[in-house]
């Protein structure tokens, strides 16, 4: 999904950075917000931010100027919510750009948009709308993960069919070449990100059970109940 250093047109790659830097800076403030209202929140940002890193950093050989690798954003908006997510995922794509030739600099907009804004909010509203119908804390995780990871994909193709439409089929002919290649290898990786992600919740569940309270993820109270029996 990292689109390379360089490749997108100049103009398109200006639009992109145009489009995410409002979510970016409104992430920033909600960061801000949470580290001083919830200094002991800071070790699981971190962790988020590490679990995005490692598993974006992870990629195959897909379309060219691009490349197959889960996300790892899911589990952070589902913690932390979108925002908080932007910036995080915005920090794991600078430094895979620095340090890893991973994306680029260039090409940092696009690969925000995608990754960092677009992936967690889908992602977190597919979790939002199962817990809210009912569904088990996990089978909730696992879908927010799931849409988050190809949510992200879709949103690649669609700046990839932009920036070079197909000379024939124009943009919706380019749309569904990317798209379908992408496919071949995202969906197999999206489904092995959703169960990897349940199984840090899990883990998140029976370590921090006091900090997923606070922040919403476990039900308080008299609903502690309930809350076992939708897991």
């Amino acid at each position: 999904m990292h689109i390379a250093e360089g490749f997108l047109p100049p103009v398109h790659a200006a639009a992109w950075s145009v489009a995410s830097a409002p979510f970016v800076i409104h992430g920033v403030r909600a960061l801000t917000r949470e580290v001083k209202a919830n200094p002991e929140s800071t070790l699981l940002l971190g962790a988020s931010g590490a679990f995005t890193f490692v598993l974006s950093a992870l990629k195959i050989p897909s379309v060219t100027g691009s490349c197959s690798h889960p996300t790892g954003t899911g589990l952070g908006a589902i913690l932390f919510r979108p925002p908080i997510m932007a910036v995080l995922g915005t920090i794991t794509l600078l430094f895979q750009a620095l340090l890893l030739a991973h994306g680029g600099l260039t090409t940092l907009g696009a690969n925000v948009f995608s990754m960092a804004i677009v992936g967690p909010w889908a992602g977190f509203a597919a979790y939002s709308l199962l817990r809210r119908s009912g569904a088990p804390l996990m089978v909730s995780v696992f879908f927010g993960a799931f849409v988050a990871d190809l949510s992200t994909y879709c949103v690649t193709s669609v700046q990839l069919a932009l920036a070079f439409p197909d000379p024939g089929s124009g943009i919706a002919g380019a749309l569904a070449k990317f798209g379908g290649i992408f496919a071949v290898t995202q969906i197999p990786l999206a489904v092995s990100e959703g169960l990897l992600t349940v199984l840090v919740m899990r883990l998140l569940v029976q370590s921090s059970k006091g900090e997923l309270t606070r922040l919403g993820v476990l039900l308080q109270g008299g609903n502690k109940k309930k809350e076992a029996a939708v897991r």
